[in-house]
């Protein structure tokens, strides 16, 4: 069975793309989405998004990790498939879409995607660390310097603790700097860090201001695959207006045969 397929990224968040439109995907099973984002057996990403309709925005973002399981909102793939929709050429630079968190706004330039998160309201404090819902949760550690060679197996160990048992959780660990935060993901359904996660970012920088390591309202955060930006409000209710920014991009495209499993 033959599937045409367009790979994007964002800050090395990379994301196999499927136009669902005009063709129904519900056929996939786990093990074959699992399949096309292996790296050696597939074409390699860390999730896959199905672009599908819907009755009153743009489209919906349907979601899947690695591990071919649908997954909540990834702020990167949101971007993604934002850059997607509108290379499709059925986009004006402003839009919405419908996706498992619900509605999010887009504004896109030539070098960028703004994506507009949904506010959060309760950040929870976990020893000297945070746990946060920014559309994906987040466990978010605050080091004086970043762990090289030992990060994977220090945050998989707090994504496997009994706090996160059940649902598991993406671990970040931030280095707050001169002008911004460096930071580094391990990401649930992935299992392993990759290069940037967007809801991930958008935690980091949430924290950061509850935590007053960081004043202002739009911070910059380099990730291992580049650099992102978070603009934020406040309110009485906690943040809101929050919007994610930063590069997404086409890496190629092309057709793949896909057995069954």
């Amino acid at each position: 069975m033959l599937l045409h397929f367009s790979k994007y990224q964002g800050t090395g968040n990379d994301f196999v793309m499927l136009d669902g439109r005009k063709r129904n995907f519900d056929f996939l099973t786990r093990d074959q989405i699992v399949w096309l984002c292996d790296r050696r057996f597939g074409i390699g990403a860390d999730g896959l998004i199905i672009l599908k309709n819907h009755s009153t925005v743009a489209f919906e973002m349907q979601y899947f990790n690695a591990d071919g399981n649908q997954s909540s909102m990834c702020g990167n793939g949101g971007r993604c498939i934002a850059r997607f929709f509108h290379d499709l050429g059925d986009a004006t630079d402003k839009f919405s879409f419908w996706a498992i968190d619900g509605l999010h706004k887009v504004q896109i330039t030539e070098k960028s995607v703004q994506l507009k998160m949904a506010n959060v309201t309760d950040i929870e404090r976990v020893g000297e660390d945070f746990f946060l819902d920014t559309g994906s949760p987040h466990h978010v550690a605050f080091v004086d310097k970043m762990p090289d060679n030992d990060f994977v197996i220090k945050a998989k160990a707090i994504r496997h603790s009994e706090k996160y048992k059940a649902e598991g959780v993406n671990v970040n660990f931030v280095e707050v700097q001169e002008k911004g935060l460096k930071i580094r993901t391990f990401e649930r359904g992935v299992e392993d860090e990759t290069l940037s996660c967007g809801t991930g970012v958008t935690a980091c920088v949430l924290a950061s201001k509850v935590a007053g390591k960081m004043t202002d309202n739009l911070v910059d955060v380099q990730a291992q695959g580049g650099q992102l930006q978070v603009a934020f409000g406040q309110s009485t209710n906690g943040f809101e207006d929050i919007w994610l920014i930063g590069p997404a991009q086409k890496s190629f495209e092309g057709t793949v045969n896909i057995t069954e499993f």
